[in-house]
């Protein structure tokens, strides 16, 4: 059942409409608090659809950096409920080294907080925004070419040894 759930869902992320509006809304999502990877609907879509490798990690870039935009905003909403947390050593940091601490959204785990704290301490909205965009499209390029690389390296590898 669950097998042909998944061959299902990758049929519907190869349709090209469906499949980039898909990798929008998965990148955005998993871009706020709540713990989705969005890197398996981007391979899964190029893999189906070679020619959409830097359509796919456009648009994933562009809704995973809106996602964190949103978190920045609920940062800058926050900190009037939350005022006593900015002597922490997080804040610190990111005072010090200001909008590019935002190339680190990326992490998993600490990215989306880092982005949420920003809003928090109100660093300017644009360079967060572009220093997050650039993290995050970097990371797509890299995890979607790992993942191509990986799986048509074991295909090959296992074609040829299994006989």
């Amino acid at each position: 059942m669950i097998e042909s759930f998944i061959h299902w869902l990758l049929s519907v992320l190869a349709v090209p409409e469906v499949g980039l509006t898909s990798v929008f809304l998965i990148a955005l999502i998993s871009a706020t608090l709540l713990p989705l990877g969005s890197e398996p609907a981007v391979f899964a879509v190029v893999k189906a659809n070679p020619d959409l490798f830097w359509p796919a990690i456009l648009v994933a870039t562009l809704g995973n950096t809106l996602g964190g935009a949103i978190d920045y905003g609920m940062g800058y909403a926050a900190k009037k409920a939350f005022h006593s947390e900015r002597q922490t050593a997080w804040f610190r940091w990111l005072e010090r080294f200001g909008p590019k601490t935002m190339l680190l959204a990326w992490l998993p785990g600490i990215g989306d907080p880092i982005c949420t704290l920003a809003g928090w301490l109100r660093m300017p909205f644009w360079p967060s925004v572009f220093y997050m965009a650039v993290g995050k499209f970097l990371r797509y390029v890299f995890m979607t070419w790992a993942l191509l690389s990986l799986t048509d390296g074991f295909g090959h590898w296992l074609a040829t040894h299994m006989g």
